[in-house]
């Protein structure tokens, strides 16, 4: 199993931990299109608690990647995924928040779903 299979195969069992449904098929191109960061630990997880941190989600994420416009929805869609995963969750992993974040918004064409 290559490092990235392993990775995308953490993910699952996090989503299947958290009892959240998925497409595994979403997930994996989700975690494909986060490159290199999966495999770094600081950059592999997301601080609910940083402002900076969420900020970056949203205005390299959600904005960019997405191609939303800015506007308090954005934070509240990034509020309730946090929620979702569990605000006591010291590993908000990456790929499972922009997994929610696309699917909140329904955004699979972004990753060609």
């Amino acid at each position: 199993m290559s490092k990235f299979d392993e990775k995308v195969e953490l993910y699952k069992n996090f989503m299947n931990n958290k009892g959240i449904s998925f497409d595994a098929d979403l997930l994996t191109a989700v975690t494909k299109g986060l490159g290199p960061s999966i495999y770094k630990r600081d950059a592999e997880t997301v601080s609910g608690t940083d402002a900076k941190e969420l900020e970056t989600v949203k205005k390299n994420f959600l904005i960019k990647k997405l191609g939303l416009e800015d506007g308090p929805k954005l934070d509240e869609a990034i509020s309730e995924v946090l929620e979702q995963i569990g605000t006591s969750e010291r590993s908000k992993y990456r790929a499972a928040v922009y997994y929610l974040l696309t699917k909140k918004f329904g955004k699979e064409s972004v990753y060609g779903l």
